[in-house]
């Protein structure tokens, strides 16, 4: 991602994103050309931004209006000097009266147009201008023989708008799709692009908002917003210095069945990093003595039975029930003592299980499910979790009535009644076992110390994902151990540090 951004970052679905071509065109006189030259001219500037040795440029054009983007950037690069040539399938030139007069134009200027197929290898730089925002299925034929080959040319990428067979509203590549070095996206940014699937195809990106006045963005309200880690100091001040550590929050974090006790040792260790003020741990006796060796500063406590969770229950502020809690007998009792407690709660692991079993709506809970657990909350299966991660995580909130995290590459934080969020860091080292143990703690920790729901599932999942990038940035990504990130969790979660 090219900086530098707001810590908020507007992110719209495809509806909206019409509706904004619609409302800039209006206001600049009804003439969508000049919107489109814009869009091509902008997208020239970055090319001279991060590529500015480019010589020999392909540019691939489809029929559309993204087409015609491409081809008023392929007729700046003639004017500039440069070698251009434009190619589309056969029998795929400009079908829209915009493109066409960008085609034209580009034609008065001495531009070539080829076909394909063509070698691509030697070029310096391919301009992806094939489909924009309404592609939503598969690309076939000429086009994905064409989209498989600028991936196997070796040739840095440039996207306009959208790396073609990416489907910008729901964050997938049904077929094949161009792996882009970067993307540019005009106007508003698409939230399909920043999370799932798509963030394989997108490569950096950065935003060209085409000098449009504010009123074309009235009434438009986005579908997400995507955070970025200046977020955490609004959600993060400094603590007043009268304070005491019950203002910090009382935490109790419950799980650890035989054999699983690591988990609630990382979910402990992460609270405590992330500023609870008192933690108690309800676990099996087995673990109470590596608990405290481990981490003393945790009080552990040996809980055999739901009745005896009942007097560390009544002292906690929030709940966080799941990690190793497994789903046998005092699994269900611990879960069934939790859920009837009446505090707020931050469910993972077997607690969404076991919730899935028999669902009921939470309304003080935050729930942090991984794509499997979501099918599973939801009664359906992984892949139409990833297939549409926004329709998942709503679907979520409507049966559950709670926050949610779905996790995963591009994190989804919703609530009833607020605007999605989608978390802009993270990286796959993070994809190992007891990430999620860690997440739950820094939640519950956030929690406790008095942010609402939905501000506590939206700065954990942001604080987590950031600790994340700053371990493997350190250590690198594959290996990356959950224990990695304690240190850069205490770090960040001081923001102005440094």
């Amino acid at each position: 991602m090219a900086g530098p951004f707001p810590s908020h970052v507007p992110l719209h679905d495809i509806a909206a994103a019409r509706r904004l071509d619609q409302a800039a065109t209006a206001l600049l006189g009804g003439d969508a050309f000049v919107l489109m030259r814009r869009a091509g001219e902008a997208a020239w500037h970055t090319v001279l931004g991060r590529w500015p040795q480019a010589r020999r440029i392909a540019v691939v054009c489809g029929s559309g209006n993204n087409g015609g983007d491409g081809y008023v950037l392929a007729a700046c690069a003639r004017r500039a000097g440069r070698q251009v040539t434009v190619i589309h399938p056969e029998g795929g030139g400009p079908a829209t009266p915009i493109a066409q007069r960008a085609c034209t134009a580009y034609l008065a200027a001495g531009g070539e147009v080829g076909l394909f197929p063509c070698a691509l290898a030697g070029f310096d730089l391919i301009v992806d201008a094939l489909f924009g925002i309404g592609l939503n299925r598969a690309p076939e034929g000429e086009a994905a023989a064409l989209i498989r080959a600028i991936d196997a040319s070796g040739v840095p990428v440039l996207a306009l708008d959208v790396p073609s067979g990416v489907d910008a509203g729901r964050g997938i590549a049904p077929g094949v799709a161009v792996h882009a070095t970067h993307t540019v996206q005009f106007i508003s940014a698409h939230a399909g692009l920043h999370t799932g699937d798509a963030l394989e195809y997108v490569g950096s990106w950065s935003l060209e908002p085409l000098e449009l006045p504010a009123a074309a963005f009235a009434g438009v309200a986005p579908a997400a917003d995507l955070l970025h880690g200046d977020a955490l100091a609004a959600w993060l001040p400094p603590r007043r210095l009268n304070t005491h550590k019950g203002e910090s929050g009382r935490v109790l974090i419950a799980g650890g069945e035989h054999g699983s006790g690591g988990a609630v040792m990382l979910a402990s260790e992460s609270a405590l990093r992330c500023g609870t003020g008192l933690l108690n741990v309800a676990t099996r006796a087995s673990h109470v003595a590596p608990l405290l060796a481990r981490r003393p500063e945790a009080m552990a406590h040996a809980v055999e039975n739901g009745e005896a969770l009942a007097p560390l229950l009544a002292r906690a502020d929030v709940v966080a029930l799941g990690p190793g809690l497994g789903q046998g007998d005092w699994g269900r009792d611990l879960f069934a003592r939790v859920l009837a407690c009446g505090r707020p709660l931050v469910l993972d692991a077997d607690a969404l299980n076991l919730l899935a079993q028999a669902p009921r709506p939470l309304d003080d809970a935050i729930l942090t499910p991984h794509p499997g657990e979501a099918a599973r909350l939801l009664g359906t299966d992984t892949a139409a979790v990833q297939h549409d991660r926004f329709g998942a995580v709503q679907a979520l909130v409507e049966r559950y009535r709670c926050a949610v995290v779905l996790k995963g590459a591009g994190s989804l934080v919703a609530a009833p009644g607020q605007t999605v969020r989608v978390i802009g860091a993270g990286n796959p080292g993070m994809a190992v076992g007891g990430m999620g143990d860690l997440l739950t703690g820094v939640v519950a920790a956030l929690r406790g110390q008095g942010l609402p729901a939905f501000d506590a599932a939206g700065a954990g999942a942001l604080l987590h994902s950031l600790a994340g990038d700053a371990a493997a940035e350190a250590l690198g990504q594959r290996g990356l151990l959950p224990s990695d990130l304690l240190p850069h969790l205490h770090r960040l979660a001081n923001p102005g540090r440094g």
